[in-house]
């Protein structure tokens, strides 16, 4: 009797729980709780390879998650294209049915912000903290926050300052200089370089300085080649980003002194005269030629093997340095603007709501363990890969080398590889090796060149790459403005450059400065 009246006091109890449970909507799947089994995370992702498919219903990585993590993840791929993407995200967003964790393109995010439809994210940063220092440095942090609070997890895309300033240290040493460190410094190199023959030919076929106009909506009139020169007055690229001082830098007295600078080194003749007329290819061909000593130029196009052989095979004892941009007047120096692209990806309110929020932050700090780095990135050791000397990744010495990550059929399993790769040494090793060059035997690595380049100063741009477009009759005027003041067709003086800039503003330059502050500010670009 006395065992019939507990099991009964037993059952009754585990029946209030369960209605109390049910009353507060707190479910054991709900809190995240291995009790009650996994918990479910939709997932909504952007392939790596759209065309490749998604991975296998028997894919490892999902049964280790589900196993390991207690989270049973369900993926869907959103279409290739954007405008499809935005379709689909704003179409669930109405039906209030957003997935849980989703990429999400910026003007989208935006959007369901205001509507109430994603939450921030900001207590899940320390809940993963190896994700967070590879993946969520202070411009990924910057970029998604939104009235102090960060509204989704911004994931590094492009390789952002892959560019540096470069000299030709052997022209250096030959004519005893040292490595020019000030704007005043910078000039009496490159006139040297122009002037006292520096690769010893005895003919007057160098230049101090090499440049193309290569220009983007955020970079200034002259284009990137010049943004040493502009960053060092403090004003490289077309906007400030500050909130003290955000417009177009144009308006700014430092862009007449920065302007004044690159004239006068096309008057003293120290910069390459083909450079209006170079296009990309052509300036390239001409520093491996030894046409001028001083360049701001890609990592790659400088570094990797196939793009350095020919100045090897020119120049066996040349060498170029990566050197620190000059400062100017006011002790500035820039190589100039950055931007950094990158993957969102949102939590929806109603996962945030439902408490899936651990998990979500469990998930993605898996992701970024070595586990999940080589998992998804790469596909199963000893299957899809094998470790090199160098521990990267490689398909040679595979059993079975037709399962190879790199093999068309084998993409699948690597199609969340965006989610894992954050642009870290093993993904760039892969991309750029080391090796020894043809002629010279000098070690080279564009890797090394790279985050040499990085460390240098930089001017933060984030976002200015999103801002409003000058009208096509506007950019014309501002950029072959620009030009025919330095090459001397319009007299640079401070009364004809006034005048130019009063007509840059009547043909729609206020208003195209108040529009993109207005939209950095809105956008929260401005630091």
């Amino acid at each position: 009797m006395k065992n019939m009246v507990r099991t009964a006091l037993i059952i009754l109890m585990l029946f209030g729980c369960a209605l109390f449970a049910f009353a507060n909507g707190e479910s054991e799947t709900q809190q995240g709780s291995s009790k009650a089994g996994p918990v479910t995370i939709h997932l909504w992702y952007g392939a790596a390879v759209t065309e490749a498919g998604p991975p296998p219903a028997d894919w490892e990585a999902l049964k280790i998650i589900k196993d390991k993590l207690n989270i049973d993840l369900r993926l869907t791929a959103l279409p290739s294209n954007n405008e499809d993407q935005d379709v689909k995200i704003n179409t669930a967003a109405a039906a209030n049915a957003l997935p849980d964790l989703f990429m999400v393109r910026r003007e989208v995010w935006t959007n369901l912000i205001k509507q109430g439809l994603i939450a921030p994210v900001d207590q899940l940063y320390a809940l993963m903290p190896t994700r967070t220092q590879t993946h969520y440095d202070e411009d990924s942090r910057a970029f998604t926050m939104v009235n102090g609070k960060s509204y989704g997890l911004a994931d590094p895309g492009s390789i952002a300052k892959n560019e540096g300033l470069l000299i030709r240290k052997d022209w250096l040493t030959k004519l005893g200089l040292k490595v020019p460190t000030t704007t005043d410094e910078l000039f009496e190199v490159m006139k040297a370089f122009t002037f006292k023959d520096p690769d010893g030919n005895g003919k007057d076929d160098t230049y101090g300085y090499g440049a193309f106009i290569e220009i983007n909506n955020y970079e200034e009139g002259l284009g990137r080649r010049f943004d040493p020169i502009f960053g060092a007055f403090g004003v490289a690229g077309t906007w400030n980003m500050t909130k003290a001082n955000a417009g177009l830098n144009i308006h700014k007295p430092e862009y007449y002194d920065a302007l004044a600078y690159v004239k006068r080194m096309v008057d003293e003749k120290v910069i390459d005269p083909n450079w209006v007329s170079y296009k990309k290819d052509d300036f390239r061909a001409a520093w491996k030629q030894g046409r001028f000593g001083i360049m701001r130029e890609q990592n790659a196009a400088y570094a990797a093997e196939s793009n350095y052989a020919p100045f090897d095979k020119n120049f066996p004892y040349g060498e170029w340095i990566v050197i620190d941009p000059p400062k100017g007047p006011k002790g500035k120096q820039s190589v100039g603007v950055y931007t950094q692209g990158y993957r969102i990806y949102a939590v929806s309110a109603k996962a945030a709501k439902a408490g899936k929020g651990p998990a979500i932050a469990k998930l993605l700090e898996w992701m970024a363990s070595d586990e999940g780095y080589y998992l998804l990135g790469w596909g199963k050791e000893g299957v899809n890969f094998v470790f090199d000397a160098n521990g990267v990744p490689t398909v040679k010495g595979l059993p079975d080398e037709s399962k190879g990550f790199s093999k068309p059929e084998m993409q699948p399993i690597t199609q969340l590889r965006n989610m894992v790769f954050y642009n870290g040494d093993i993904e760039l090793k892969s991309r750029y090796p080391t090796y020894k060059t043809a002629t010279s035997g000098k070690t080279m690595s564009a890797l090394t060149v790279l985050r040499d380049m990085q460390k240098r100063p930089w001017t933060p741009a984030i976002g200015s790459d999103t801002l409003p477009n000058p009208s096509a009759d506007l950019k014309r005027f501002y950029e072959q403005g620009i030009i025919e003041f330095v090459i001397g067709a319009r007299p640079l003086t401070k009364e004809n450059w006034s005048a130019w800039l009063s007509e840059f503003d009547k043909l729609g330059g206020t208003e195209w400065e108040k529009a993109g502050v207005a939209q950095a500010a809105a956008s929260g670009y401005l630091k």
